[in-house]
């Protein structure tokens, strides 16, 4: 394996973790941003008050994005699988 092959590899690592994340990461950011402007408005301190809308809008999104996400994780894995020919006589 050269250095490029496993640079190559490791960005492309990164790249589908990211796309993966991104849409479970972004969606609890933005609730919990709202949820604390909710908080910060009524003076209302309950921590519980955070966790559960956070919880319900990355189940919504887990079902949304989820098909898409474990398309991404299995191209992803399938192409990994294919090049392991090539990967070793590199």
């Amino acid at each position: 394996m050269t250095e490029e092959l496993v640079m190559r590899l490791g960005q492309d690592a990164l790249k589908t973790t990211a796309m993966v994340s991104a849409p479970l990461l972004g969606s609890a950011l933005v609730v919990g941003l709202l949820v604390s402007i909710f908080q910060a408005i009524t003076q209302i301190n309950e921590a519980t008050l955070t966790f559960v809308p956070k919880m319900i809008v990355i189940a919504l999104v887990l079902i949304l994005a989820g098909p898409w996400m474990i398309d991404v994780i299995t191209a992803y894995t399938t192409t990994l699988f294919e090049g392991i020919s090539v990967f070793v006589r590199e």
